[in-house]
Formats: structure tokens, sequence, C-alpha cells
């Protein structure tokens, strides 16, 4: 049986607490010059731009608007949220639940490897940056393989140490993921600049309506929809040639 959905998870419900000093934080780990590696994967898109199904701004957007809707929704941004909030109650079980899930939606072994790749990645860069007993503890659990260390987990636990609200949290992690895909398009495609910076322009509206939507979700709604991005993700270590590790 679903649980109640807990009303203090709802955007109309809560107070927003970032601070500017907080704000700043949690966009330099979305700069790109942050060393994680997320600017290296495409997640399938590579395997749609070389079947021709990428071309244009609007085919791009679209995959973008499936990847937001159909992925993270109902994947990523739902472990963020719970990883959110289970590292406000000191939850390490919950936190060890999580990464397992966090792996079992991804089908394709290149997805799963990709958000482990970052996640470790990430947490190397981060720890330096912030004093937090979790954080350091969940390093040292993936030091010994206790954890795999996915990126969604890891990002939920640094969010809510660095005091920023859950609902900027997700946002900014939807908006880094669409701008990422958006650049990675740039540099595949024969697309300028200027047709990118449109592309992700227009897709902003949907960041925002997705963070919203997630608000209104639990964990009991995770799930994979994205199964062609999955598939494309399968094939991708087939193609003639890659610029991107997925």
């Amino acid at each position: 049986m679903k649980r109640q959905r807990d009303a203090s998870n709802n955007r109309s419900n809560t107070v927003d607490t970032l601070t500017d000093f907080s704000l700043l934080r949690l966009l330099q780990i979305h700069d790109s010059a942050f060393p994680i590696g997320s600017y290296t994967h495409s997640y399938g898109m590579e395997t749609y731009i070389q079947e021709d199904l990428i071309r244009t701004k609007e085919q791009l957007i679209e995959f973008c608007r499936t990847y937001l809707f159909h992925n993270l929704v109902y994947g990523d941004a739902l472990i963020i949220q719970d990883a959110f909030h289970a590292t406000k109650s000191s939850n390490k079980v919950r936190l060890a639940e999580l990464d397992e899930l966090c792996g079992a939606i991804k089908l394709a072994k290149e997805s799963r490897d990709a958000s482990v790749n970052v996640g470790k990645q990430f947490i190397r860069t981060v720890a330096p940056l912030i004093d937090s007993p979790l954080l350091e503890q969940w390093k040292h659990k993936i030091d010994k393989e206790d954890v795999k260390g996915h990126y969604a987990v890891l990002y939920g636990i640094y969010s809510e140490a660095l005091g920023v609200d859950v609902y900027h949290a997700v946002m900014t992690f939807m908006y880094a993921s669409l701008s990422g895909l958006v650049q990675n398009a740039v540099r595949a495609v024969p697309f300028g600049q200027n047709t990118g910076v449109q592309a992700l322009n227009e897709l902003l509206i949907y960041v925002e309506q997705a963070a919203q939507k997630v608000m209104d979700l639990t964990i009991d709604d995770l799930s994979n929809n994205a199964l062609g991005i999955e598939l494309a993700s399968m094939k991708h270590e087939f193609l003639f040639s890659r610029l991107f590790i997925s």
C-alpha cells in the first residue's frame, strides 16, 4: 500500500530557507568547471544523434523534456528528495536503501556506471568543502565498497548539509542535468551556441514544472518510464565513434 504523502513535501507548505551564501555554494557544484565528469556523459543522447533522431533544436528540446519528465522526475529527483529527508533525520539505513534503489532503476549498465562514477568524483571533490560528519562517513562507506555511491544520493546528502531547501536542490539538479545535455548536443550536432542557449531557455519552464511535480510525489512513485533512453544507453557502447562515455 502506498504511504500517505507527507504534506511537508508539498511546495505550498514549505518555507524557503535558501540564503545567498547557500545559493552560491549550490551554484558552485553546477559550474561547468566543477570537476565531477558530468559533462562527459550524454545518457543515451549520442545514440539518438548518430541515428539522426536529433538534428534540430525542436528535436533536442523534445529529448530533454522526455529525459526530464520520464527519467529525472520519477528517478534521480525522487532519490534526491528522499535522501535529503533521510539526511535530516540521520537515517543511514534509509540512505543505503536509496543507494540500492538508485542503481536498480537504471536498466542500462552505462547509466548505472555513470551514476556511480560521477558520484564518486563528486564526493571526493565536495568532502573538503563542508564540515559534514555524515558525508564523511558515506565517503568511508564508498571507499570500503559498502555502498556504490550513486550521485543522486550524495547530492541529497550534500544539499541538506548546505542548508538549502529540498525544492531548490531538486530544481538546480534538474537544470544542471539539462544544461549538460544541451551543451553536449552543441558539441555533437552542428548547432551554434546561440541555438543551445535558445533551447535551454525554452526548457526552463519545464524544469520549474518538473521540480514542483516532484514535491507532490514520494519514493513510492519511483519508476523508470524512459525505456527508449535506456535502450539508447545500452546501444551506446556499440557506436562507431563516441564523444561521450555514456
